[in-house]
């Protein structure tokens, strides 16, 4: 196949391990000191997983859902040198309005974090009459100041991609229910302004695959490659012992991400170390973010484990890309451009 790139700024110092002596299959493997992040990583939090990370300076910055002594998930900020050794703040992050009033969730979890045009904006799940997305921009890392909310309840798992698309703000999410959702498919919405959204369009929904026969939902936010938008979800199914969550691929046009060009038939990723089967939820193994690297194309791929702690895996961008192709089934029920 073609070399494939990620359009991207490079990023040198991405972490990063060698792949280990006889993988065979996919072309992913954990980071042999996982969990990066532990049990009661800072006062007052018990847990830290399912978390956003990226590139920031000469070092790394991130938005880490903890989840408090008390039980109430909010979002804390994190920097490391390494994107490997954390240093968080013991105050979760203080919002503000646009008026510079203060403002702060009932709750907020699952963050992601992604960089459009020199702004940073954070995207989580919070309550507004249910679970509902939150938003939030910042362009130091001091003052967040909160956007409002992009869509109506229910939804979750949202994520921008990292630039416009055809002058637009781009933004996939997984409409739910108010409970413990079990069904999903992944949609595309579009925006001027971060305040009206529309045009949405259905992208892909579960499959046949057992891995994730009961819903899928938005992982990291997608990496632009020349051979279109490589995009890490999870995938959920049901067992006599509780869901699992794996971590499946998927390359989508990228001019009209509603499109899927290829979606691998097997996971990339699920529950199998210690740390990914035994925790406060058992079998998750859940994307938030991805660094990535144009020179060398390394990809380090950040997962929440078991609901309890960070995990990092590694892989090449040609490798992943190729393994997705040889390996794509592309649904009648995804990219249904017909139906509006």
């Amino acid at each position: 196949m073609d070399n494939v790139k990620i359009l991207a700024p490079p990023v040198p110092n991405v972490p990063w391990q060698e792949r280990p002596d006889g993988l065979n299959g996919v072309p992913v493997w954990r980071y042999d000191e996982n969990p990066v992040i532990g049990r009661n990583p800072v006062k007052g939090v018990a847990r830290i997983f399912n978390s956003a990370v990226i590139p920031y300076r000469d070092g790394f910055i991130g938005v880490f859902r903890g989840e408090q002594v008390n039980g109430v998930p909010h979002i804390y900020l994190g920097r490391s040198e390494d994107a490997l050794h954390w240093q968080f703040d013991e105050e979760k992050i203080s919002f503000v309005d646009e008026e510079g009033r203060p403002f702060m969730p009932v709750y907020a979890y699952d963050p992601r974090l992604v960089e459009v045009e020199g702004v940073y904006y954070l995207i989580w799940c919070q309550d507004f009459y249910g679970a509902a997305i939150g938003m939030a921009k910042t362009t130091d890392f001091e003052t967040f100041t909160r956007i409002e909310n992009p869509f109506l309840p229910f939804n979750r798992n949202a994520v921008l991609f990292p630039r416009k698309i055809g002058g637009n703000f781009m933004m996939l999410s997984r409409p739910s229910d108010s409970g413990h959702t079990p069904f999903g498919d992944i949609f595309v919405s579009e925006s001027p302004d971060l305040v009206y959204w529309g045009k949405h369009r259905h992208v892909m929904g579960k499959s046949k695959e057992w891995w994730e026969m009961l819903k899928i939902g938005g992982g990291a936010a997608p990496i632009e490659t020349t051979e279109g938008w490589l995009l890490f979800y999870h995938g959920v199914t049901g067992t006599c012992n509780g869901y699992v969550y794996s971590i499946g691929g998927a390359i989508l046009d990228i001019e009209n991400p509603s499109v899927v060009k290829y979606r691998c038939e097997n996971f990339l990723l699920t529950p199998q170390e210690w740390y990914e089967e035994r925790g406060f939820v058992p079998n998750v193994t859940f994307p938030c973010a991805t660094i990535h690297d144009s020179e060398s194309g390394r990809i380090a791929i950040y997962y929440g484990a078991a609901d309890t702690y960070v995990g990092l895996a590694f892989t090449m961008v040609d490798e992943i890309v190729a393994y997705i192709k040889e390996h794509s089934v592309v649904r009648e029920d995804d990219s249904e451009i017909g139906r509006r």
